[in-house]
């Protein structure tokens, strides 16, 4: 009896259970099967890629799978096949309890597009369970007294199997004293009731045996028995009587264990013994007695255990009040449990869908269904994610939820996503579970290289040695992995004539720059060229950079004499007429320097003379002046050494000699030098000198003539023409003319000459000096041509 009623119990809960299940359920069209229980593991329920208008190539694509509420897995699909199976022996008696239909629901979870397809399955019932009586045998005290018509309440019998396999009758046997009725409790349970036909006798039969059989209706009928034995008593004709035939009373699930939850009273009106009255369960349930405890005295009932709504919400309890006599009434006490909000809601994930490229748009990143088991506002639940966050909670079919993407993501910004999934119920108070979701977002080559600086300004000094490391250049990628690996390369320079390939290159790998060869300030000093930084990616981006080359340059030229020239030809000699005043411009000493900046300072310095303190040389402009006056005591033939320095470091140098002739006039021609008189060669090459002499002067006075007259044939063509010039008319001065206004013409400039004649002052102007050219060959050549010409321009 225990056994049976510890699966009656077990059976109310599972009733329970898919009574909720089914409530959540309600409203959604889906397909129904059926099946009858006890098929064996792998019974063919229905064919899903048929009923569903899919291929079984279709519907292993689409990740088909079967969801159950609860962890049971009571299916399982073939994806070989498309065929629904049975995953376990199914007993409705342990799944639904009473409950008639017995139905499960189960959901086709598609994926791509993802698709939620509702399903029942009817669990039909089979005559597999036999009536069973709580007690197998009763024992029964009637007074003799009792009337015909009287009704004997008697314990009942339970068939777990439902509709027409359940309990349908009772019969009795032998029944020359009474007959049995069958009746119907609200729940639908059936109990028997005996009614006695004909009185007692206890003188002459003091006891009888009988036997109660209970029936079903299955084909073939299932039966069980009970043995009644009834004891006829002496007379007590009263029966105790309860104050209420039915109590009903709402209990909290919550309310602590020893509460009274309700009295139950009775009255006996006979005396002593016979109305001495005691309480007691009348064929409770094990269920029943784990959970209430009845005072036998007072009628008190109390909790033995904590209710749970949960697993079952509402009690029958059937109460005996006996007296002394053995005389018995009964009442029926009703406890409906009053549900409390002490589950918190559940999360069941499905699937996940992690790393997702950060390009893609709105993406299903998880599938979860919730639940609760309380009831009502309790069980209602809402679900809610940070609002700081790119994603969104979709609710599909029923309870089952999809957490959205709400469009492209940025790995470079964020790359790991944990996701807090807030399930609160609406229940007072409010229990909430939180559940972590983590998404993980793949990268995409959407960032192009970034170098550090948009130019770059590198300085090389002048001789470097080959493969010499310049410079880097250097670009991030936000982006990860292989698109983040950046290449360097040199990009085609815009000046098509700039030979990049043959002047620097570059690491593909770091960004180091380096010269391929010596550079030379001189020939080249600046130059520039772009670098490009491309990704790994695909497709690869890049972008690019300026590089500016500035070559610094190193003292390496010395500085070079243009004039006097040192070339190795016959000296130069500079004359100076012994009546010339302090700081008389003996000549001028013109040097370049190939190189720049200081190192192209160019300072002059007397470094050597025949005769010291009688000549100076300015340091900045190589001007060669007196420094006294002349006198006849000095030597006729000074040898000057001019030191030419330039700023670098070190210094270079280089050395002019000058040959300075002191003369009385330009007229006169050279002169014996003192130290030569004695000397015939020297003597006859003062005279040559003096014959060549004479032949500049007339050969200039030949072409000043000539230029006179084509002056002033040009003059009457062009009267009115600015620049012309004309020969003067009268004798030229007899003074000698200074060009630079300190000394003598120096050989490095030219000037423009224009004589005027008719105003009778007889003085040349000069109109516009012609810039010099300083180049050594140009210089050799003017030298070559006449080198005494500016020894011997005077006038008399």
């Amino acid at each position: 009896m225990e056994a049976g009623g510890e699966r009656f119990l077990r059976q109310r809960q599972v009733l329970l259970l898919f009574v909720f299940l089914g409530g959540s359920l309600a409203g959604s069209e889906s397909r129904r099967y059926s099946v009858a229980e006890e098929k064996e593991r792998g019974f063919l329920i229905a064919n899903l890629a048929k009923d569903l208008g899919l291929r079984v190539e279709e519907l292993a694509a689409r990740g088909a799978q079967v969801v159950s509420k609860g962890n049971k897995q009571h299916f399982q699909l073939s994806h070989q096949t498309g065929d629904l199976l049975l995953n376990e022996k199914l007993d409705r008696e342990e799944l639904c309890g009473p409950t008639e239909p017995c139905i499960l629901h189960f959901q086709i979870l598609l994926q791509n597009p993802l698709q939620f397809v509702t399903n029942e399955l009817r669990i039909i019932d089979v005559n597999d369970h036999s009536p069973v009586f709580f007690e197998n045998e009763m024992h029964l005290k009637i007074l003799e007294s009792t009337l015909p018509g009287t009704v004997i309440p008697l314990g009942n019998a339970e068939d777990l199997d439902v509709g027409r396999n359940s309990l349908q009758n009772y019969t009795i046997t032998p029944n020359s004293h009474f007959h049995v009725l069958t009746r119907s409790r609200r729940d639908g349970r059936k109990y028997p009731e005996l009614v006695l036909d004909k009185a007692l006798d206890r003188e002459e039969q003091p006891e009888l045996s009988l036997t109660l059989t209970a029936l079903d209706g299955g084909s073939p009928p299932r039966s069980g028995t009970a043995q009644i034995n009834i004891q006829v008593l002496d007379i007590n004709d009263n029966a105790p009587e309860f104050a209420q035939p039915l109590y009903e009373v709402a209990v909290l699930e919550n309310t602590p264990v020893y509460s009274v939850i309700v009295t139950v009273s009775a009255s006996d009106l006979d005396t002593g013994s016979f109305g001495t009255i005691s309480y007691a369960f009348f064929h409770a349930s094990e269920e029943i007695r784990k959970t209430f405890q009845l005072n036998p005295i007072t009628g008190d009932m109390q909790l033995v255990k904590y209710l749970n709504f949960e697993a079952i919400n509402s009690y029958e309890v059937d109460i005996e009040a006996k007296d002394g006599g053995g005389l018995s009434g009964k009442s029926t006490v009703i406890v409906q449990v009053v549900d409390v909000n002490d589950n918190p809601p559940e999360l069941t994930l499905s699937s996940v869908n992690s790393p997702i490229p950060e390009n893609s748009g709105e993406t299903v990143l998880a599938v979860f269904s919730v639940s609760d088991l309380d009831s009502g506002d309790n069980g209602r639940v809402m679900c809610s994610i940070e609002n700081n966050l790119p994603f969104f909670l979709k609710p599909s079919v029923e309870n089952f939820y999809t957490l959205v993407s709400e469009g492209a993501l940025d790995r470079e910004t964020r790359s790991e996503y944990n996701i807090t999934i807030t399930i609160t119920d609406l229940g007072t108070p409010r229990l909430k579970t939180k559940y972590n979701v983590t998404v993980l977002v793949s990268d995409v080559n959407d960032n192009a290289p970034a170098f550090t600086q948009t130019s770059y300004t590198l300085f090389v000094r002048e001789n470097n040695s080959p493969a010499l490391h310049i410079g880097s250049v250097s670009a991030t990628d936000r982006d990860s992995g292989t698109n983040a690996q950046v290449t360097y390369s040199l990009l085609p320079p815009q000046d098509p004539h700039l030979p990049l390939s043959s002047l620097v290159s570059i690491n593909a790998d770091n960004g180091h720059l380096f010269a391929l060869r010596s550079l030379d300030y001189e020939a080249l000093q600046a130059f520039e060229f772009r670098v490009g930084a491309t990704d790994r990616g695909s497709p690869a981006l890049s972008s690019e950079a300026l590089v500016r080359v500035l070559v610094l340059d190193a003292n390496d030229n010395s500085p070079f004499v243009l004039y006097p020239l040192q070339n190795g030809s016959a000296p130069c000699t500079e004359l100076v007429p012994r009546a010339a005043e302090p700081g008389y411009l003996v000549t001028k000493v013109v040097a370049v320097d190939g190189d720049s900046g200081q190192n192209a300072w160019l300072s002059y310095q007397l470094l050597k003379a025949t005769e010291p303190g009688l000549f100076g040389v300015w340091a900045h402009n190589g001007e060669v002046r007196t420094a006294r006056l002349l006198s006849e005591r000095d030597a006729a033939k000074h040898k000057l050494a001019v030191l030419v320095k330039d700023n670098g470091e070190p210094p270079r140098s280089a050395t002019a000699t000058l040959h300075v002739l002191l003369v009385d006039g330009f007229s006169q021609p050279y002169l014996p030098l003192p130290e030569a008189a004695p000397a015939q060669a020297q003597a006859d090459l003062l005279t040559v000198y003096l014959a060549v002499a004479l032949a500049s002067v007339s050969s200039l006075f030949l072409f000043s003539v000539l230029l006179f007259v084509a002056v002033r044939l040009c003059r009457r063509s062009r009267a009115a023409s600015v620049g012309r010039c004309s020969v003067p008319e009268g004798p030229f001065p007899g003074h000698l003319v200074d060009v630079s206004g300190t000394g003598t013409l120096s050989q490095s400039y030219q000037y423009e000459v224009c004589l005027t004649g008719g105003s009778g002052t007889n003085e040349f102007k000069f109109l516009k000096p012609i810039i010099p050219n300083f180049v050594a060959q140009g210089a050799e050549r003017v030298s070559e041509a006449n080198p005494s010409f500016r020894k011997s321009f005077e006038f008399s």
